[in-house]
């Protein structure tokens, strides 16, 4: 893991929201506030708010936007590890109770930012049952740190640093 952890409550300065939008090529939508920050100091992960502004219900609270990252990410899901780990969950009694409380933790953090019946429950990333989506177990580990997603903590470990080339994306000064 690279970076520290950061938030704000004063919700995302221009120059963070121009990153976001060339890291992910096109506009971010409904972003509070950078959840982390890569070791090149862009964000790599933001917290959304739970209803995007057209009125969406947008269950990913944390978004992996870095496209360094996320292609990393992607050769891990590649790999098949998803389908070992979802194997794990069904013999892992510990991991799995671990997993049931990543999940609790997500749900718990995305209703403080609001309640919106429509995704009420639902997670990311395929917890508390089956791994889907490793891009979201990765994203919570780096916003709540280490120890509350053990999935997204054991991805990130297999991860090179995706920050040490500099800056993924150049953003504009102006």
């Amino acid at each position: 893991m690279t970076g520290p952890t950061t938030g704000s409550t004063t919700g995302p300065e221009p120059a963070d929201l121009a990153a976001v939008s060339a890291q992910l090529g096109r506009p971010a939508r409904g972003v509070r506030q950078v959840a982390h920050r890569c070791g090149c100091g862009l964000p790599d992960v933001v917290e959304t708010e739970p209803r995007l502004p057209d009125g969406t219900p947008f269950p990913t609270t944390f978004y992996l936007t870095c496209p360094r990252l996320a292609a990393e990410i992607g050769r891990l899901e590649a790999s098949g590890l998803m389908r070992e780990w979802t194997g794990r969950l069904q013999t892992d009694p510990d991991l799995a109770t671990a997993y049931q409380r990543a999940h609790e933790h997500y749900l718990a953090q995305r209703e403080k930012l609001g309640h919106v019946p429509e995704i009420a429950g639902v997670s990311a990333g395929g917890m508390p049952e089956r791994v889907k989506c490793l891009h979201a177990l990765v994203a919570h580990s780096l916003a709540a740190g280490p120890g509350v997603n053990p999935l997204g903590d054991e991805a990130l470990a297999l991860l090179p640093d995706w920050g040490a080339g500099g800056p993924c994306v150049e953003i504009d000064p102006s």
